[in-house]
């Protein structure tokens, strides 16, 4: 690979930063991760990115923010001291793209409808403490909750919420015209499935964003290369999200003059393998044990990903209160025959055979040596016999939400920087994973117990236990954590001012230099 220079790895400092104005050309940015849907009520996955562009939430994280402020509301608060009713008020005089009023019938019929079409595995996973919506007047908005929920704020700044025009979204359907009808700092001007969405700015919007540019193009790629290639040609301005850890390496280390530039950042991306009880060997605890007791996250990490992610030993990362480290703490350093003394104990004595799932096109092109590299863990140990399989992802999810997958793999972004997010998406009868998994000490003692809490960091012991509980079912298990980086041309700013919490790119902050 060409060796890439001026490049320089940030942390919110440097030539990102440069406040030069942009000259309101259209900036394009790669990415590997496509949308999945158009419509709002049928994703709880990396469709964000899009939506949260081109449409808008009543709370939001303007630059800098890491707790959800008001975006088309003016204003919102719990009403009660018990934080079971949530009002908003709506900014005044707030219209759709199309210029069709966005009053808060709108925004009652937006809730209405998530909780109708209650697609498997959608965002009505994040809406079980809501009742009832009420609109009060052309402004006003309460949402009623069947109980305390000091995290429904962080649930209504997430683009699984964002607000649709009920003239174009049926209220029991999901829309199939391949458009996009919102409110955000941009319209969707065009759209080609799995290869490029054309945004343009929404001169009716109304909102915190202060758009640095005029018009974004993003582009999806299948892999990092190409992404990459295209980058160092001059086809996009900015890579997001795909980024392989060759490229990313390459980018650190070299120093000839391609005019590149990379960000680094800390991230809160997780990477973790589900076990479907469903499967006759994938519902035995002593299989699923086993396989945590031989599986070398630092291998993975160091091998296949040269260190660009961490290890990870807990469902909630490093970073946010009440992080663990359970599963090094329960199973120490891999280990064969331990695993072959768990499988023993149950009275298992042949090779178990599992099929592990994976995607070709979401997490990046090194998913797959990942998973050959867990294949050869497993296998080397002498306990299993591994077949591997994979789907592109809008095909892949369809699978994984219908059950036919003994063990797969996911990734996770955040849809809120709290420890609730990273442990009560996967728990529950209706889940983001498909894959029930009652959890009934979790699902009914400690989330509803710290819902009540509006200090997060009172409730680090609650979230210590239920990772607790999460090591001992072995339901889930935790690979890798991830870091952030962008990548793009010399000329570009704002990358570094770019990424939400929930590490979503805001694409309103770039912008092109016009001075040096």
């Amino acid at each position: 690979m060409t060796a890439i220079a001026s490049i320089s790895v940030l942390a919110g400092c440097g030539p990102w930063s440069d406040g030069a104005s942009g000259d309101g050309k259209t900036i394009t940015v790669g990415t590997t991760s496509a949308p999945s849907t158009l419509d709002p009520a049928a994703s709880w996955d990396g469709s964000w990115e899009l939506f949260r562009n081109v449409f808008q939430t009543l709370l939001s994280y303007p630059r800098g923010a890491s707790a959800p402020e008001p975006d088309a509301a003016e204003l919102c608060k719990f009403s009660d001291d018990s934080n079971r009713t949530y009002a908003c008020t709506l900014r005044e005089g707030l219209k759709f793209s199309n210029g069709d009023t966005l009053d808060a019938k709108a925004v009652k019929y937006t809730f209405d409808r998530i909780m109708k079409i209650d697609v498997p595995g959608g965002p009505k996973g994040l809406l079980g403490s809501l009742a009832s919506v009420e609109a009060r007047g052309d402004r006003d908005i309460v949402f009623n909750l069947n109980k305390p929920d000091a995290t429904f704020p962080f649930v209504l700044a997430t683009p699984a919420m964002s607000i649709v025009d009920p003239g174009h979204y049926p209220a029991d359907a999901l829309r199939k015209d391949g458009k996009v009808t919102g409110s955000g700092p941009y319209s969707l001007k065009s759209y080609e499935e799995g290869k490029r969405a054309e945004l343009v700015k929404n001169s009716r919007y109304q909102g915190f964003a202060n758009r640095k540019n005029d018009a974004v193009t993003i582009r999806y790629f299948q892999d990092s290369t190409t992404m990459v290639d295209a980058l160092k040609s001059k086809k996009i301005d900015v890579t997001f999200r795909g980024l392989s850890s060759e490229d990313i390496v390459n980018l650190q280390s070299n120093d000839s003059k391609d005019g590149l530039q990379l960000v680094e950042g800390a991230g809160t991306e997780i990477s973790y393998l589900v076990f479907n009880p469903k499967d006759p060997w994938a519902n035995k605890l002593a299989v699923r044990k086993a396989v945590a007791q031989v599986i070398d996250r630092s291998a993975i990490a160091h091998k296949v990903y040269k260190d660009t992610v961490d290890p990870l030993y807990s469902m909630v990362p490093s970073g946010l209160a009440g992080h663990t480290t359970g599963f090094f703490d329960d199973y120490g350093t891999p280990s064969a025959s331990k695993a072959r003394d768990l499988l023993e104990a149950d009275g298992i004595t042949e090779r178990v055979p599992l099929v592990l799932w994976f995607t070709t096109d979401r997490y990046g092109s090194a998913t797959a040596p990942e998973f050959a590299e867990i294949k050869r863990q497993l296998e080397a140990s002498g306990l299993f016999t591994v077949t591997l399989k994979s789907r592109p992802w809008k095909t892949y999810e369809a699978g994984y939400r219908k059950g036919e997958y003994p063990v797969f793999g996911r990734g996770w972004f955040p849809d809120f920087p709290d420890p609730e997010n990273f442990i009560a998406p996967f728990v529950g009868e209706q889940n983001a994973l498909g894959t029930p998994y009652p959890a009934r000490e979790i699902t009914a003692e400690l989330l509803p117990q710290s819902r009540q809490e509006s200090d997060r960091a009172a409730v680090i012991g609650d979230f210590q236990r239920a990772q607790k509980i999460l090591v001992d079912d072995a339901r889930l298990l935790p690979l890798w954590q991830g870091k952030q980086y962008v990548a793009a041309s010399d000329d570009i700013s704002g990358g570094e001012r770019a990424l939400d919490p929930s590490t979503i790119m805001m694409m309103w902050e770039l912008n092109r230099k016009t001075s040096w």
